[in-house]
């Protein structure tokens, strides 16, 4: 059995920050807290990634306030995984080198980019991740991709493609969308992540939604299994234009965390390292609900 590292996607989620009880009193800075956190947990997902690409500053901040053995994974920029991109995210250079027709528009899109510009956002974001690779606390990078991106060859070369331009980390490839792993095509799509060595991240989510995809649990690579928690709440899951920890607000009972307790260890014998992380960051649900599953998985 491998490696089981057991965390949550954020350390900074304001409803924890603000109305959670986990941080103590005095521990009032950003330091204060990612320090207090890896006292806590090995692993911690940093999604703040998604909105704003990551700095070499941040990196090497987080790789100070750390322990030594602690693991970072990182959420892919926005822009990479083909999902609308804030326009005041982007790097005020690149900003200017836009064209006019794109000049006011709120959101960005890869696809309409300039190549140079798009180019320039990876190399970036591939050199502000390599302090924390460089220093062995860079586990994966997660590429969570859009309900639109479906199954089908443009868009599994384009997965190949992004593997092929971080080639120097670990990509764990998220699906949201059902056509990726509904019973006809479940196989296809691990036999395809299998063969490039891509470790697929099993899920636990709300059912019956086009961004659905059901909870298997299969390690397609030699050295990472991943599993992440979303939350049950179907009602929640299909509203528009609600926040991130509405969207995850979501306890799960202990019962609930035992089922997934032989599913993890199973893919943990396939795999090196096997990550979990709780994404139902609101208030303190995340970090129980982590402790938990941690205190299960032990016994």
């Amino acid at each position: 059995m491998s490696r089981i590292l057991v965390g949550t996607a954020s350390w900074t989620d304001p409803t924890l920050v603000k109305d959670g009880n986990f941080y103590p009193p005095e521990a009032k800075s950003a330091e204060a807290r990612l320090r207090f956190y890896a006292e806590q947990f090995p692993i911690v997902e940093v999604d703040s990634t998604y909105y704003f690409p990551p700095s070499e500053k941040n990196a090497v901040l987080w790789i100070d306030r750390t322990p030594k053995d602690f693991t970072f994974n990182i959420k892919a920029y926005s822009l990479l995984t083909n999902h609308p991109t804030k326009r005041e995210s982007l790097y005020k250079d690149l900003l200017e080198e836009l064209p006019e027709d794109l000049g006011d528009k709120k959101n960005l899109y890869r696809e309409h980019l300039p190549e140079p510009v798009v180019e320039e956002v990876w190399q970036r974001f591939h050199d502000a991740l390599m302090p924390l690779h460089s220093a062995g606390k860079l586990g994966a990078v997660l590429f969570q991709f859009p309900q639109w991106f479906v199954i089908g060859r443009k868009n599994k070369d384009y997965i190949l493609e992004s593997a092929e331009r971080l080639k120097d980390f670990r990509l764990a490839i998220e699906f949201r969308h059902k056509t990726w792993l509904e019973e006809r095509n479940a196989e296809e799509t691990l036999s395809f992540l299998q063969e490039h060595d891509l470790p697929l991240v099993c899920v636990d989510m709300p059912q019956g939604f086009d961004s659905s995809v059901p909870p298997i649990a299969a390690a397609t690579a030699k050295d990472l299994a991943l599993v992440r928690f979303h939350g049950r709440d179907p009602e929640v899951w299909g509203k528009k234009n609600v926040s991130a920890s509405e969207r995850f607000r979501y306890e799960y009972s202990e019962q609930e965390l035992k089922e997934w307790v032989p599913k993890i260890q199973g893919v943990s014998e396939q795999a090196r390292e096997t990550h979990v992380l709780m994404n139902n960051c609101y208030r303190d649900f995340a970090v129980n609900n982590a402790r938990q599953l941690a205190d299960l998985l032990e016994e």
